[in-house]
């Protein structure tokens, strides 16, 4: 049994921002002999989030539209009275999808469904520089 920590950074566009983390995961699991166990995905930050989807064209459409009828950008929130930011949005939407998701890892491959990749939600209302945190504990190869 064992435990490891691994960082991914990449850059984002700002709101709608969607980054299929899936390819990554799966090399970090391969070239690191992870055989069993499990792999938790974080972002750190109050304004991006985890998930999984099917990352399609068609998804990578709906979700942004989604979030912006569940919590519309174009209003104030307290937050923003707070800061000053105006992203007040920003942080309402990653607190409804959170900030990590555990995957279960067996005979060395991620356990995801057929469709089902792992993404990075962008919610911030400018581009940003983001890192997540991959840990994992579990047997080793």
């Amino acid at each position: 049994m064992g435990t490891f920590k691994f960082e991914y950074r990449f850059k984002t566009e700002g709101d709608g921002t969607v980054v299929d983390l899936t390819g990554e995961l799966e090399r970090i699991v391969n070239e690191n002999g992870l055989q069993s166990g499990l792999l938790n995905v974080f972002v750190p930050g109050s304004t991006g989030a985890i998930t999984t989807i099917e990352y399609e064209p068609g998804l990578i459409k709906d979700i942004p539209e989604l979030f912006e009828k569940l919590i519309p950008s174009d209003r104030s929130y307290y937050h923003d009275q707070t800061w000053g930011d105006a992203n007040g949005f920003s942080h309402l939407r990653a607190a409804l999808v959170g900030p990590s998701i555990t995957v279960p890892v067996s005979d060395g491959s991620l356990q995801l469904g057929t469709w089902q990749q792992v993404v990075f939600l962008e919610f911030d209302n400018r581009a940003r520089n983001r890192r997540v945190v991959i840990t994992f504990v579990g047997d080793l190869v």
